[in-house]
């Protein structure tokens, strides 16, 4: 095989610079719609999902609620809801996201790619940093261990996250189609989130469910992740080829209906 030419390489970082800088702009111009400038800011980018997590755990410890496991109750409500927080915010950023953004696609650098991509970078940014400094903080009070294998919470972070920008990609293109998507999606998020492995550990199902759960992608990565964070502490139970089967395919669908619905957006 022969080696790239030198044009073809320079050709390449510069458009890689472009995109940096067009999905950058795109970030600083979310947060500051979102966010504006009043109280906090774009600090809410993490500390909503913080809030969020400690009123989970918060609740829990006070009233000794089961999660079918021996391990504490904060670092169980930490790696779960951290974990769905992670993934079920995107497809929501995502739909409907065309409109309130046309204007954008005037600049021929920007791509309806690019839009959908900063959205969900945004919130991936967002629950890894409360996730992170969570976890910190729980660590300096002793409340929790440290991960015992850090590559793979962060194998398993990223495959989370790469779940919530593929679906977040089909689902939002989707909704430039039909204001359907929209109205079953948010009631869909309610009905996935007791079945996302959060609440419960793989393990502690009987075998009959635990088969019907196990057809959930997200489940893998939370059992991936946690296994990765408690080590032998915790049996758990995942196929994460499967959800990389799953990202892949949700992954080319999504980039499929988002060209589609790029081709037929009228800048305005």
């Amino acid at each position: 095989m022969a080696p790239a030419s030198p044009g073809a390489v320079t050709r390449f970082l510069q458009s890689w610079a472009v995109q940096r800088r067009v999905i950058w702009a795109l970030l600083m111009r979310e947060a500051l719609t979102r966010y504006g400038r009043h109280n906090i800011g774009f600090l809410w980018l993490f500390v909503e999902p913080m809030l969020f997590t400690l009123g989970v755990t918060a609740l829990w410890t006070a009233t000794g609620m089961s999660h079918g496991s021996s391990l504490p109750i904060t670092a169980f409500a930490l790696t779960g809801y951290s974990s769905v927080l992670l993934w079920r915010n995107m497809p929501g950023r995502c739909v409907h996201a065309v409109e309130p953004n046309a204007s954008l696609m005037f600049h021929r650098n920007v791509r309806l790619l690019d839009i959908y991509f900063s959205r969900c970078l945004l919130e991936g940014a967002g629950a890894t940093t409360s996730f992170v400094l969570l976890t910190i903080f729980f660590w300096w009070l002793g409340w929790i261990e440290p991960p015992e294998d850090v590559l793979q919470v962060i194998v398993g972070w990223v495959m989370l996250g790469w779940f919530g920008l593929g679906i977040g990609m089909f689902i939002g293109s989707l909704s430039e189609r039909s204001d359907v998507i929209e109205k079953l999606w948010h009631p869909a998020t309610y009905l996935l989130f007791p079945l996302s492995g959060a609440a419960f550990t793989v393990d502690s199902l009987t075998p009959h469910f635990r088969e019907f759960i196990l057809w959930f992608p997200m489940v893998h990565g939370v059992e991936y992740v946690r296994e990765g964070f408690f080590g032998s502490r915790v049996h758990s139970i995942y196929d994460i080829n499967y959800m990389l089967g799953v990202n892949m395919t949700l992954t080319i669908l999504g980039l499929i209906q988002v060209r589609y619905i790029a081709s037929r957006v009228t800048p305005g």
